[in-house]
C-alpha cells in the first residue's frame, strides 16, 4: 500500500510482523528509501513518542491501541481497514462445526480500546461483503492463502468435510459466507 503513494514524505515508516511479508516490504519499499521494521504482534512499536501525523493500517492481526497513541504526534490521526467479528463463520462451521463468533474483532471492542488509550473516534464505517463459492476447489485454494479461516487445513485432514462441503454445492449451488470489515478513523486530542 506505502509503494503506491504518489509524493513520498520526509518521514515514511512502516512495520510487519510476518517475515515473509517483511520481505516483501522491504523489497517493495526501499526505492522509496522507507525503513521496515519487523515487529512482532504484541511488541511495542520502534518510534519515539509523538513521531508521527499519521499512522495507517490495512487488515493488522491486533491493534495495539496504546502503541498507536503514544507515537501519534497530538492531532494525529490513526486510519486502519480491519476484519471485523464473523468474518467467514459460516465457512470456519462448514469445516470445523459450530464455533463461537470472534469477538476481539468486533467493532464496539475496537471503539472501546481506541477511547481506552486516550484517542477520539472520528469515523467507523462496517460493511458486510459476499464471499461466494462455486466450488471446493475455489475453497481449498482460499483457505490456503487465509490460513486462519480453519487452521492447521490439510486435504487429507479434512477429506470427509471438503466432501461434504462438496455435495451441498452440486446439490444446492454456490457456497455463500460474508466478509466483515471495518474502517476505523480515530485522532489523538491535539
Amino acid at each position: 500500500m506505502a509503494a503506491r503513494i504518489p509524493t513520498v514524505p520526509p518521514l515514511l515508516a512502516a512495520t510487519e510482523s510476518w517475515p515473509p511479508n517483511a520481505a516483501v516490504a522491504r523489497r517493495n519499499l526501499a526505492p522509496l528509501g522507507v525503513a521496515v521494521a519487523e515487529v512482532a504482534d504484541d511488541a511495542p512499536l520502534p518510534y519515539p513518542d509523538a513521531t508521527f501525523d499519521l499512522v495507517v493500517s490495512r487488515y493488522p492481526v491486533s491493534t495495539p491501541w496504546p502503541e498507536i497513541a503514544r507515537v501519534l504526534r497530538p492531532g494525529g490521526t490513526f486510519l486502519s481497514q480491519q476484519i471485523g467479528a464473523g468474518t467467514n463463520h459460516a465457512l470456519s462451521e462448514a469445516l470445523m462445526g459450530p464455533l463461537p463468533v470472534g469477538a476481539e474483532r468486533s467493532t464496539e471492542r475496537a471503539v472501546t480500546a481506541a477511547e481506552a488509550a486516550g484517542l477520539e473516534i472520528i469515523d467507523l464505517r462496517t460493511q458486510s461483503l459476499r464471499v461466494t463459492f462455486d466450488d471446493v476447489g475455489a475453497v481449498v485454494h482460499f483457505l490456503r492463502k487465509v490460513l486462519w479461516t480453519v487452521p492447521g487445513l490439510t486435504v487429507d485432514g479434512y477429506r470427509e468435510q471438503l466432501a461434504a462441503l462438496h455435495e451441498r454445492i452440486q446439490a444446492g449451488g454456490p457456497f455463500v459466507s460474508q466478509s466483515e470489515r471495518f474502517l476505523i478513523e480515530a485522532r489523538k486530542p491535539g
